[in-house]
Order: structure tokens, then C-alpha cells, then sequence
């Protein structure tokens, strides 16, 4: 489309059907084994792992990844010990204190359907906290808590033009 000062700009998305996005998730968390464990289950691999976070530091860097039809997802993970929660952001909370209150991470997936069917046995029921759903906006998901407390939903795409 065209502005009226004459400059040219591209459609919100111009690969319909492609996850195109710049968010990096960060996610703080004491003990990367237990990240990658579970994320496996969905079909992430490491894409990147850095025991000094970048230099000199005792806390770790590492990316799980997952590649789809639709796009790739990345997850950054920081800290692999129980002192990433003095973190000066989070200090002020108990190390216990579940991570991700009151956030959704949405992934989504070409094969929803093929995910929750691999996942739904190998998954402890206190960690599902909604099983395969078609939901009212004609789209199917379902939603896990992972090891750390992030509510994490796999989804069918919803084209919001990312």
C-alpha cells in the first residue's frame, strides 16, 4: 500500500501461512535439564547452549528451537542455577514463586492434532491445564504448564499478521 507522503510500505505479512516475527523470549529459570526434557516432548532441540551466558559469568545461555512448517520457534533460556533468581529484577520474589504469572507463551504449530497425540501420555496431569480443544474462534489448542510454571499454549496458526 501507498501513504500520502508517497512511501511504500509492505503488507503486515507477506508470507500468509509463515510465522514472521522478531519477539525473543527470555525466560529465567534455575535448571536448564528440566527445560529440555520437557520441551523435547514437543519437538524442540538446542540450538545453542552457553555455560557463561556470553563471558565470564557462572550462569548459562541456552536456545531451544523448533522448526515448523509455519516457522521456527526459539526459546532463550538464562540462568541454569538457583541463583538466577537474584537476579535484580526478581530478587525481590521468593525463589519458589512460580515464573510466568499472569503470561500465556502461544506457539504455534502446524499440527496441533499430531503434538497433543505424541505429549497427552507422557506428561504428568497436574502439568496439562487444558487437553485438546477446539475453541470458539474455530481454532484447536491445548495448554501445558511446564516445569518452571510458564503456561505455555501449542495452538493452531491464528493470522494475526505476525
Amino acid at each position: 500500500r501507498v501513504c500520502s507522503d508517497k512511501h511504500t510500505y509492505m503488507k503486515l505479512n507477506d508470507n500468509p501461512g509463515k510465522v514472521a516475527n522478531n519477539l525473543i523470549l527470555e525466560l529465567h529459570v534455575p535448571n536448564f535439564q528440566l527445560a529440555r526434557d520437557f520441551y523435547t516432548l514437543f519437538g524442540f532441540t538446542e540450538f545453542r547452549y552457553d555455560p557463561e551466558s556470553g563471558g565470564n559469568s557462572d550462569l548459562g545461555y541456552l536456545v531451544l528451537s523448533r522448526k515448523d512448517d509455519i516457522g521456527d520457534t526459539h526459546l532463550n533460556f538464562y540462568g541454569d542455577k538457583e541463583k538466577v533468581s537474584e537476579h535484580s529484577h526478581f530478587v525481590d520474589f521468593s525463589p519458589d514463586t512460580p515464573r510466568g504469572y499472569a503470561v500465556e507463551i502461544t506457539i504455534p504449530v502446524s499440527d496441533v492434532n499430531k503434538i497433543w497425540d505424541d505429549v497427552k501420555d507422557k506428561i504428568p496431569s497436574n502439568q496439562i491445564s487444558q487437553p485438546l480443544k477446539l475453541k470458539r474462534w474455530n481454532k484447536w489448542d491445548f495448554r501445558v504448564v511446564d516445569p518452571f510454571g510458564f503456561y505455555i499454549r501449542f495452538t493452531e496458526l491464528v493470522d494475526w499478521g505476525q
